[in-house]
């Protein structure tokens, strides 16, 4: 150890300073003087002494280094079979995580996978498993919320296409029924317009011959019967052409176009300029109205019957006054964005508020025939006319002193308003933004076209 390490080195340099001291030393100064010095012997004495000292240390150092050797590499042994040790546990702990790791997350996720995998694929009603952690199972109890929902609303999507389907064959059965009853009705119209109006024509015919011929030969009573005869043959005339008429709106063609009302509206005055003149009725009407898309022909219908109800059901105790205006950028009308809203307003004798939808029912009549003629078919026929070009209809019962029609009619949304002229010919001014409108002109006038 290292004490006797120590004890050793003191003794070889005791023994060296007494080589040195007894030997070494005297011998220099004896021969620098010249004199006898201590003897040969005596110094390989004490040197042997020295060697000796030197041995037992080194072999002792030999001893001690062979000691530390063996303790070295025991201790390097002892290293390398804890790394080893240490290597060991690492790969068995790896193993046992990854193992861990496989059964807990890897092969749960993999079946959570392949089941999803399943249902994207169609099998609807395969259900996500839940293992695993406890985030795992969330996410799979997630998916399989999910897979839930989407089935229920396969299932009610396929039981809507299914109810479509069906209702697609009975649509497809009505409008084959529909067609049929269309060619019926095409049929009875083509029957109503030629074989039952000729009897007619001949009753009354026949009559106004008997009143003429005879006629000296009757008495009062003969020639009102000829006379009711005549007028009930005339009016059924006119209620089969208004029901044509009526029933023809939309269904034997739609002549749709861009029109400027201003044309229909001029069309539909002329043909009641006679009606206007022999009444003095004043139409006030503005200087321009907006084109729209709808049929020419219907929509002068609908002037025409609206301005003649006007006409017809004036006030006995003032001028008739009829008012044609465009009130879109007013409030209160009932203006709808993307329409356009017309008001046709007179001083007549107005409609009470309880019967403003009632005299749009066909054959509704508020006045008997006695009062005021008319089949009762003209208000039903603007409704239709109306709703048939896309806008509604309806009477304003917060109008005092007479009747507010109000109807409405889409914009048009291509190329903007197209308009035409906004007087008719021989009319005079009666304001700034209005034209009043004085007829003289006697073209024919639709037949039933009056309420």
């Amino acid at each position: 150890d290292e004490s006797t390490a120590r004890t050793d080195l003191a003794a070889v340099e005791q023994a060296a300073r007494t080589w040195q001291d007894s030997f070494a030393s005297p011998s220099l100064a004896s021969a620098k003087a010249g004199t006898a010095g201590p003897s040969v012997q005596l110094g390989k004495d004490r040197f042997d002494e020295v060697r000796g000292r030197v041995k037992t240390q080194q072999t002792r150092l030999d001893t001690l280094q062979g000691d530390a050797r063996a303790t070295f590499a025991q201790a390097r042994s002892e290293r390398d079979h804890v790394l080893l040790a240490i290597v060991v546990a690492f790969l068995v702990t790896g193993l046992c995580l990854a193992v861990l790791l496989q059964m807990s997350v890897v092969r749960p996720l993999a079946e959570v996978r392949a089941a999803s995998r399943r249902v994207a694929a169609g099998a609807f009603e395969e259900e996500i498993p839940e293992t695993g952690p406890s985030d795992l199972r969330s996410l799979a109890r997630a998916v399989e919320a999910m897979r839930r929902r989407t089935v229920a609303e396969l299932k009610a999507s396929r039981r809507n296409a299914e109810e479509l389907k069906r209702t697609a064959a009975d649509l497809d059965a009505q409008a084959v029924e529909l067609r049929r009853s269309n060619a019926e009705l095409e049929q009875f119209a083509y029957v109503a317009s030629h074989d039952l109006q000729e009897p007619l024509r001949k009753v009354a015919s026949f009559c106004q011959l008997l009143e003429k011929r005879y006629g000296d030969r009757l008495d009062e009573r003969g020639s009102q019967y000829i006379g009711f005869a005549v007028d009930g043959a005339k009016r059924m005339q006119v209620l089969i052409n208004d029901l044509l008429t009526f029933s023809r709106v939309g269904r034997v063609q739609d002549a749709r176009e861009t029109v400027a009302l201003d044309g229909t509206v001029d069309r539909a005055l002329r043909n009641l300029a006679t009606a206007v003149e022999e009444s003095g009725a004043e139409i006030v009407r503005p200087e321009r109205l907006p084109a729209v898309s709808g049929d020419p022909t219907l929509l002068t219908m609908l002037w025409q019957n609206l301005v003649a109800n006007a006409v017809k059901f004036r006030s006995p105790d003032r001028p008739a006054r009829v008012e044609i205006a465009l009130r879109d950028d007013e409030e209160g009308t009932g203006a709808e964005p993307g329409f356009h809203t017309f008001t046709v307003t007179d001083n007549g004798i107005g409609i009470p508020a309880e019967f403003a939808d009632k005299v749009f029912v066909i054959f509704q009549r508020l006045h008997g025939r006695e009062s005021y003629g008319g089949t009762g078919i003209g208000l039903s026929l603007c409704k239709k006319i109306v709703e048939h070009s896309g806008g509604r209809i309806w009477i304003d019962t917060a109008h005092i002193g007479g009747t507010r029609m109000v109807f409405t009619l889409p914009v048009l949304t291509d190329d903007g308003s197209v308009t035409g002229s906004g007087s008719v010919a021989g009319s005079g001014v009666a304001g700034s933004d209005s034209a009043s409108v004085n007829a003289n002109a006697t073209v024919p006038t639709i037949e039933g076209s009056t309420a």
